[in-house]
């Protein structure tokens, strides 16, 4: 590099200059005033990019413009212009700064009105399912979780070891599960196989639908105090979303009560 100070070029820099604007303005100080070619040259910064520097620090009062042999030539203005811009900026600083307070409540307004929201999260393939799966469990306190499930569905997303861990989580936790699956004869093996040994309170409750009535291969979960997940099982489509609002949440659990104690489920 050209430039013989770099030390004051990184003080500008630290002072509020760009880099390309440090190095092209102590080039024009070191030159003695040169014509652009000689400073993007001097500086080591293609000759479009110098031209737009010049014309920035030119604008601010930094550099001066003067026409040579019908060419602009750039010189430095006097050292404490940089002192004047510098002061200039903080002023316009302390301006944009009491402008934002005063604008304040009305930007909280608005991220306020944004909790009334339901907020949505998506998520895909085997690993998307398990981050749905444990924010189930991401709790310390006892629930019902409901759910629409192909429960046989489950053992073919789900690592063995991911599984069992979920399972013995919501045992922890004290997590109880109504289910509503269709009636197949893997689904009616479903608790014999997957909680054989656990207590007895959080063993699912499960009704049945008619497989060839409602052969859903997703599932949808009610868990937490305002969390709905839906979930597709097809292994080649992998997607889930939780949806997190109190009034879906509320609604869905009336849904599923009605599901519950309708004459389309049974024992």
């Amino acid at each position: 590099m050209q430039i013989k100070n770099y030390s004051l070029v990184e003080k500008l820099i630290k002072s509020g200059f760009t880099d390309k604007e440090a190095k092209i303005y102590v080039s024009v100080l070191e030159l003695g005033g040169a014509y652009p070619s000689k400073v993007a040259e001097y500086a080591e910064i293609n000759r479009s990019t110098t031209y737009h520097v010049l014309t920035t620090l030119s604008i601010r009062g930094l550099v001066s413009e003067i026409e040579k042999k019908s060419k602009i030539f750039y010189q430095i203005e006097k050292p404490d212009k940089v002192i004047r811009y510098t002061e200039g900026r903080i002023r316009r600083a302390e301006e944009e700064s009491d402008q934002m307070k005063s604008i304040l409540p009305d930007i909280e307004g608005l991220f306020g009105a944004l909790g009334t929201r339901p907020k949505v999260a998506y998520y895909e393939n085997t690993e998307g399912m398990m981050a749905i799966y444990e924010d189930m469990i991401a709790t310390d306190k006892k629930y019902e979780m409901l759910a629409w499930s192909n429960a046989s569905e489950l053992e073919k997303v789900f690592p063995t070891k991911f599984f069992e861990n979920f399972r013995r989580s919501k045992e922890k936790i004290g997590i109880t599960t109504k289910g509503i699956i269709p009636d197949t004869e893997e689904n009616r093996e479903y608790n014999a196989k997957f909680f054989s040994g656990y207590k007895k309170e959080v063993v699912p409750e499960i009704k049945y639908v008619k497989k060839e009535k409602f052969p859903f291969k997703g599932e949808i979960t009610i868990y937490g105090e305002n969390k709905i997940a839906i979930i597709n099982l097809n292994k080649e489509f992998l997607t889930g979303t939780i949806i997190e609002d109190e009034t879906i949440h509320n609604m869905m659990k009336m849904i599923f009560d009605l599901s519950w104690n309708s004459g389309l489920v049974r024992e």
